[in-house]
């Protein structure tokens, strides 16, 4: 029988580039591959979008530059009195309404979210029902009740006329609250479904309450997903607090209109108000951010640096170290 015979394999010798190599005395290094030359591709349709953006800026500056608006009215009203008061009463009636919300709604998304079949069902209702009627019918059905009822009632505690009960700051906050109240509760309750349910199986196994479990476990996990669209609903609510000049309350809308019709200058006026909402409206985007980006300090292992952090980077000159040259 024929023996298989072993086959010894040799290993070849690495084979190496040697761009140092010579080819003679005096003769130069062999040259390195050639250097790519990388040609951006270019984008005519974003200088073509650019073009006609920038042109129909200019026609519109130039259209309310050719207008007749007095721009002077603006600046000397800016600070009066009566619009500083208008911007006190939103920002009021602003924290206000949303204190009715966030508590009215973490209370309806408790009542969705419970066992109880009548507790659940009256949430139900009630999100139904004011998310489906505009906010300025409810305003008005609010200041007009006194047309149906001519006294409030509450017992020992309390009675008097309604017309005089219902005050304009009492139907916005009333109005404005109540509805919000529904938004709020859906944003809750998304929020609540978002934690996984062994988060609240563990805690059970540990012995805590269903109510500790909640304030302890789940709602500081929900943060996470509540405050975004929070933020947007509060700024949301401080425009929509215009509305509430419909029943008579001194918001800032209501007196930019009110000097606007006294100095004859209403459009003016009207441009003053948007200006202080836009003012407004700015800061409360910053301090949603910096919420945001409290409560996200679980969920990423590093924040990104803040706008502060890379206009400062790209800013101010970086330090160097000592001995390091330039």
């Amino acid at each position: 029988m024929n023996q298989p015979r072993s086959i010894r394999l040799r290993k070849a010798p690495p084979v190496t580039a040697d761009v140092n190599k010579t080819d003679g005395p005096g003769a130069t290094p062999s040259a390195g591959p050639e250097a790519i030359k990388a040609i951006p591709v270019r984008h005519p349709g974003r200088y073509v979008s650019a073009v006609v953006a920038l042109a129909l800026l200019g026609a519109v500056v130039y259209a309310f530059a050719q207008g007749k608006i007095n721009w002077g009215a603006i600046p000397d009203y800016f600070f009066d009195d009566r619009i500083l008061h208008g911007v006190g009463n939103t920002l009021l009636l602003t924290v206000l309404s949303m204190v009715i919300g966030i508590a009215g709604g973490i209370l309806l998304a408790v009542m969705r979210l419970s066992k109880n079949p009548v507790t659940s069902s009256l949430a139900w209702f009630y999100i139904w029902f004011f998310r489906g009627t505009p906010v300025l019918v409810q305003l008005f059905v609010w200041f007009n009740l006194g047309l149906v009822f001519e006294y409030i009632n509450l017992g020992p505690v309390y009675k008097d006329y309604w017309a005089s009960f219902m005050t304009p700051l009492l139907t916005a906050l009333l109005g404005l609250g109540l509805n919000e109240a529904a938004y709020m509760s859906e944003i809750c309750r998304a929020g609540l479904l978002s934690v996984d349910e062994g988060q609240t199986e563990a805690s059970h196994a540990l012995g805590m309450s269903h109510t500790k479990t909640l304030r302890r476990i789940v709602v500081p996990q929900a943060m996470r997903v509540i405050v975004p669209p929070t933020g947007n609903e509060v700024i949301n609510m401080l425009k929509t607090t215009s509305l509430v000049s419909a029943v008579q309350f001194a918001d800032l809308f209501q007196e930019a209109k009110d000097i606007g019709q006294n100095s004859g200058s209403p459009v003016e006026m009207y441009f003053l108000a948007a200006a202080w909402y836009l003012i407004m409206t700015s800061i409360l985007s910053v301090g949603q951010y910096y919420i945001e980006r409290h409560y996200a300090r679980g969920s990423v292992r590093s924040l990104p640096p803040t706008p502060l952090q890379r206009f400062r980077a790209a800013v101010l000159p970086t330090r160097r170290t000592k001995g390091v040259p330039a």
